[in-house]
């Protein structure tokens, strides 16, 4: 698939925010040892707003008709994309009533609506991992493994841009990071198995090796060029290396040599990491129409 980078922003500064505002929420309820002030909890939720507001509005860049966005809404029963935009939507109201309770100092009030700020942060990175996981057409995201990716990078950037402001904990941090390399790790294993369809099981033919000879067209077109595109498989695997290093292995070692002191170094590699591995995410994924334009597997 051709990476769309305001899809991958998307993912991305959206993904953050909604991790960040999931552990003020359970600092909210469990007391996580993260010693925030009133005021700096609040405006810590403010910065998580902002990340997902930057996110949201980068995921506008890739409408084709912007105007028509509304319709989306209205298609919860049967839509993860419905679903995600309304879970979106329903989080500012109660976030925004829960920063008021912090700022009141409304105890009972606030525990309620950080549990359900929580709930609604959950549900939307969940929703924006299954609509890509839902898709049986492309079986590199056909998997619990998207959404699950999904949740677990989020709250890696929340814990390491909580670190970065001098608030986090860092143990917290280092258990999210390692989980969060650990999911993906196994998800890069997944995808590397031989398996999904082939051109052979496509046409129904098994006894034989098939071999397309002609695509029927002469030049590129919609399906090549956004389903069909391709990256050399070095290319691929450094990049991959890249990913790994800069989203888990920097941060990890930085926390671990200097603590707190480096949040910020730590917080930059992880969302740069981050952005590399939501390039591949897309880049990696190998659409099944793909076969009858020349492949012979996905």
């Amino acid at each position: 698939m051709h990476p769309a980078i305001s899809v991958i922003c998307f993912t991305l500064f959206s993904g953050a925010g909604y991790g960040l505002l999931s552990f003020l929420c359970l600092d909210d309820l469990f007391d996580l040892n993260f010693n925030l002030s009133s005021a700096r909890h609040m405006g810590l939720v403010v910065v998580a707003l902002v990340l997902i507001t930057v996110g949201l509005l980068a995921s506008t860049l890739h409408l084709a008709n912007p105007r028509n966005a509304w319709r989306a809404f209205f298609r919860f029963r049967t839509s993860w994309l419905s679903r995600e935009g309304v879970f979106a939507v329903l989080l500012y109201p109660v976030a925004l009533f829960w920063l008021f309770t912090l700022w009141g100092s409304d105890a009972g009030g606030s525990k309620v609506l950080a549990a359900l700020t929580f709930l609604l942060c959950i549900a939307t990175l969940f929703s924006t991992g299954m609509i890509y996981a839902c898709l049986k057409t492309i079986r590199q995201w056909n998997t619990a493994l998207t959404p699950t990716n999904y949740i677990l990078l989020g709250f890696m950037l929340g814990s390491l841009v909580l670190v970065a402001s001098g608030a986090g904990n860092v143990t917290i941090a280092l258990i999210m990071v390692g989980a969060a390399a650990l999911g993906k790790l196994i998800y890069y294993y997944w995808i590397g198995q031989p398996a999904g369809p082939t051109i052979n099981s496509a046409l129904g033919f098994t006894r034989a090796t098939v071999r397309l000879l002609d695509v029927g067209h002469g030049e590129g077109n919609f399906l090549t060029e956004e389903f069909g595109y391709e990256v050399a498989k070095a290319k691929l695997i450094w990049l991959r290396l890249i990913s790994i290093a800069l989203a888990f292995l920097l941060p990890a070692l930085l926390l671990l040599a200097f603590g707190a002191t480096a949040g910020i170094p730590a917080m930059l590699c992880g969302f740069a990491g981050v952005f590399v591995e939501r390039w591949l995410f897309f880049a990696e994924a190998r659409h099944v129409v793909n076969l009858y334009h020349g492949a012979q597997a996905t």
